[in-house]
């Protein structure tokens, strides 16, 4: 007797957790819908920005040379402000050897430059069509302030709902025919089957991938999120010192003229490529400091949606503790925050991910469109029979 009681009861907890959970799928999903379509079609744009860019921007793309035949960065920066006088020159990004550098100026307009006799190549707006893409991705084309937290909870959202989706598909009982509809797309259905089995069946097997596309969206979005998961990692646990994450340089006796910005610029830009890039060492971005107490900003090892950043010393150019280490001497905690944004788009396996995350960003635009089109029917359904 209170065996069957027992019993009723869980069956009624379990059916109340049951219809809880959809309605929340049900309205959560109806209410971050047209922002999910949103954040998963410019996703889908945004991982291959760099191959499409590569394609269709001639500016991009150069002859390649020896090495030796590369302007250092006080030509380069000699070339450009001879051709733009009165526009400052706060960086230069070198992207390899059959790339153009691309000039950070104080303008609305981005400057590529030939690496071997520093003529400008190409002058574009920056807000091209991929920047339009990235804007609507981060902001939905919103202030910043604004738009970059709805995007982040429609996020939140959207984790959630990836969870509470595969407890609605998990099937009560398991046999043949359950299988089928769980696993199996019935592609000579009808539209309305068809819809329902691209929303339950293609939810479900993208579900990891876009659980890791959200979970490290909301890395970027939430700082306390990203300490919290640093820690969990095994970050700040028997922490050594900084100091001891990088090897000491040697300091160098250098003159007064070596240490202005363009020497000590050109200096840092051999010193990264021949003695501490690891990976694509002739792609090196190098940041001018804006003022004279501030360090030099060096970004190597760029490779898969990772890179490395590097400090020096703007009076001893010496590299400073701050600076990261190649990223397979990283540990656990620190490899995951640095690699998070490769992770992200897609490139920690290079186009073989890229493809596959691009799929997978598609099939999340798709779901608040397929869902959508299921509460309608639904709807119509229930109008009909009163």
């Amino acid at each position: 007797m209170f065996s069957s009681s027992s019993s009723k009861n869980q069956k009624s907890k379990k059916s109340r957790f049951s219809k809880i959970n959809a309605w929340l799928h049900l309205w959560l999903g109806l209410a971050s819908g047209i922002i999910v379509f949103i954040m998963g079609i410019t996703g889908c744009i945004l991982v291959f920005e760099q191959e499409i860019k590569a394609l269709t921007s001639p500016y991009l793309n150069v002859e390649a040379q020896n090495p030796d035949k590369l302007l250092p960065p006080s030509k380069i920066y000699a070339a450009v402000h001879k051709a733009l006088p009165n526009k400052e020159i706060h960086g230069l990004w070198y992207n390899g050897l059959d790339k153009s550098i691309k000039v950070d100026i104080e303008s609305d307009s981005l400057i590529y430059v030939n690496p071997y006799n520093g003529k400008i190549t190409g002058m574009v707006h920056h807000e091209d069509f991929f920047h339009f893409m990235d804007e609507g991705h981060r902001n939905l084309w919103l202030d910043r302030e604004i738009g970059s937290q709805i995007t982040a909870w429609a996020t939140v959202i959207f984790f959630f709902l990836l969870i509470s989706g595969l407890i609605l598909w998990f099937p009560k009982k398991w046999n043949k025919t359950t299988r089928n509809s769980s696993f199996k797309i019935k592609w000579d259905a009808k539209f309305k089957r068809l819809n329902y089995d691209l929303h339950n069946v293609m939810g479900f097997y993208t579900l990891i991938l876009a659980m890791l596309i959200a979970f490290s969206g909301l890395l970027m979005s939430f700082h306390w999120l990203r300490e919290s998961t640093y820690w969990i990692a095994g970050g700040w646990a028997d922490e050594k010192d900084k100091k001891e994450q990088v090897a000491a340089t040697k300091k160098d006796n250098l003159s007064k003229q070596e240490l202005d910005n363009l020497a000590g610029a050109d200096f840092i830009w051999k010193k990264v490529r021949t003695e501490i890039a690891k990976e694509n060492k002739e792609a090196v971005i190098i940041h001018f400091p804006d003022e004279p107490k501030d360090d030099f900003y060096a970004c190597t090892d760029m490779n898969k949606g990772v890179w490395r950043d590097l400090y020096f010393n703007s009076q001893t150019l010496e590299l400073l503790p701050n600076s990261h280490k190649y990223i397979n001497d990283e540990r656990f905690s620190m490899w995951l925050m640095r690699s998070n944004y490769s992770l992200h788009i897609g490139a920690i396996g290079g186009i073989t991910t890229k493809i596959i995350y691009s799929m997978a960003s598609l099939v999340c635009a798709s779901l608040p469109v397929t869902g959508f089109y299921i509460w309608w029917g639904r709807k119509k359904k229930q109008k009909l029979k009163m």
